[in-house]
């Protein structure tokens, strides 16, 4: 499956507010990332080209950084680097609360949105361009191969 027929598949109630975020990610993700289908969503990596080590969960994959999908019950955006930097994720907290007046529902790394209006695509765009891929392999080595990246 491509990312186009990743889109095309959604629902029509969906389709408007996942291509919308698409392409705000798309638009202000710094070079060096692809898009991809991963793990049965859209999904933006370190190509294996610029990352040879490849995901420490499964070496095959290229390096997950953020993803967009749709369960049956929100939208969902993975953002890893949220995950692995304190510094993203707080900016992040305070930036969604100052956006929308609201605090984010969300996990670790993980932004759920029950309903497709509302979503602040634009700051998921800037939170998308926070790192660039150097920096994500960076912050990846040190929170998650602990010593053992090849």
């Amino acid at each position: 499956m491509t990312p186009d027929e990743y889109i095309k598949g959604l629902s029509e109630e969906r389709r408007p507010a996942m291509e919308n975020l698409r392409k705000e990610i798309k638009s202000r993700l710094p070079e060096g990332f692809d898009e991809i289908i991963q793990y049965g969503m859209l999904s933006y990596v370190v190509p294996h080209s610029l990352y040879p080590a490849g995901y420490h969960c499964d070496a095959k994959q290229p390096l997950p950084f953020l993803a967009l999908a749709s369960p049956k019950s929100h939208i969902a955006i993975y953002h890893m680097g949220m995950y692995a930097s304190p510094e993203l994720y707080d900016w992040f907290i305070k930036a969604y609360k100052e956006k929308t007046g609201k605090e984010p529902d969300m996990g670790k790394s993980c932004i759920r949105f029950k309903k497709t209006d509302g979503i602040p695509a634009d700051l998921i765009g800037e939170l998308a361009s926070k790192m660039h891929p150097q920096d994500w392999i960076g912050v990846y080595e040190k929170a998650f191969r602990k010593g053992d990246a090849k």
